[in-house]
């Protein structure tokens, strides 16, 4: 936990109420809480998925003390209408609601965003799906998994000789909860400015998360008929660009496909011959010889270790740099001295978490809590925000409301 509680955040004062599990909404709230919104995560009484997700300590999900930092939990049972009582109350005292159930469910409960600007028309209705709230896919229960091929990342993703494959995240959701975050901030940008009257729906696909990145792929089919697929460690139509392995079998990546950086790498490699070759003077060259060219520089590569490669590329100033590992990340000099890890205490143990991006020079992000325990929050927060008494609360306690 950082020391420096006293300087402002930009959504200092900014409320958020976090309904929905797992990744994709909670990862928004996450982002919003490490810049300075209240983040008060409405969980079922069982707790968050997650909280028992990978890798465990003492019973608890280590990415849960990351995912739900700088949160409140309040525990409510929304499959009672009292419980939906009072996430309705607490709508009416928020800025911002994050919802990632199926399309449907919130209307069916009585907290849609009609229902909900009733109270609050200033509320800013933030929706994460699979495939939206519009369509005919809005029914389809949208898993980021699914999403991510429906988007069209599996299909570029991978070699072209081998099924598709994923990265070991679930970048769907996480692309999501970015893109909700993205909503959230223009909508009370639109709020301030008075560009929008009252609040407003964000509504987010996961698969239109993915799909908002795929480049250039939609205008090169429809303009040329050209369907992208997936291109192994190299990327389509941009030479050189490669993952390469070296004498110790570990893995280094260059990225010299600007003319000049070409130039560089071949005179580094000691082919100041290919350096210049009229037939490798321009990308476009370069594309029509990319086999001649990643054969060179893999056999150079091949007879250097990984560290005397990225040094004798990095002295010729060419982009390189090895693949790494967490392990690797967390012992790294630039990764500590750009404040990438900070530290929580849980149950008296330090535990680092990722610092969340960007960087603010003025008013930084910063993680002040590990997640919480399951309705660690609940008494305080219905006792400070709806009013209600010991006894309501121990009523509510006792018909397994709260």
């Amino acid at each position: 936990m950082t020391s420096n509680t006293d300087n402002p955040r930009p959504l200092d004062g900014i409320r958020v109420l976090e309904l929905g599990q797992m990744l994709a909404g909670p990862f928004a709230g996450c982002m919003l809480g490490y810049f300075g919104a209240e983040v008060i995560k409405i969980e079922p009484l069982g707790g968050d998925p997650i909280r028992t997700w990978r890798v465990r300590r003492d019973g608890t999900s280590l990415w849960w003390h990351s995912l739900a930092r700088n949160k409140q939990s309040v525990t409510v049972d929304l499959q009672t209408e009292r419980g939906r009582e009072l996430v309705r109350s607490l709508a009416a005292k928020c800025d911002v609601l994050i919802e990632n159930f199926r399309p449907g469910t919130m209307e069916k409960w009585g907290l849609g965003p009609e229902d909900l600007k009733k109270q609050n028309a200033d509320l800013i209705y933030t929706r994460v799906s699979g495939y939206g709230q519009t369509g005919p896919y809005a029914s389809k229960p949208g898993f980021a998994s699914v999403c991510e091929a429906v988007g069209g990342f599996r299909h570029i993703n991978g070699f072209a000789d081998r099924p598709p494959a994923r990265p070991n995240l679930s970048l769907g959701d996480t692309l999501a909860g970015v893109h909700a975050v993205i909503g959230i901030l223009l909508a009370l940008v639109g709020r301030m400015r008075k560009r929008a009257a009252t609040g407003q729906v964000v509504d987010v696909a996961i698969y239109e998360s993915v799909f908002n990145m795929l480049e250039a792929v939609v205008p090169e089919y429809d303009g040329a008929g050209v369907v992208r697929g997936p291109s192994g460690s190299t990327l389509t139509g941009i030479v050189p660009t490669n993952t390469y392995k070296c004498a110790d079998d570990k893995y280094v990546v260059i990225g010299a496909n600007a003319d000049p950086l070409f130039q560089r790498l071949m005179r580094a490699i000691g082919r100041d011959d290919m350096a210049s070759d009229p037939r490798f003077v321009d990308n476009v060259g370069r594309v029509q010889h990319e086999a001649e060219i990643d054969a060179v520089i893999g056999d150079w590569m091949s007879k250097q270790s990984s560290t005397e490669a990225v040094r004798i590329l990095e002295d010729a100033v060419v982009p390189v740099g090895p693949i790494y590992s967490v392990a690797e990340m967390m012992n790294d000099p630039h990764f500590n001295a750009r404040g990438l890890f900070q530290e929580v205490h849980v149950d008296g143990q330090p535990l680092k978490v990722p610092a969340i991006m960007p960087l603010l020079g003025d008013t930084p992000g910063r993680t002040e809590s590990a997640g919480p325990k399951l309705g660690e929050h609940t008494d305080t927060i219905l006792e400070t925000l709806l009013g209600l008494s010991a006894d309501e609360r121990a009523r509510l306690r006792s018909a397994k409301i709260i």
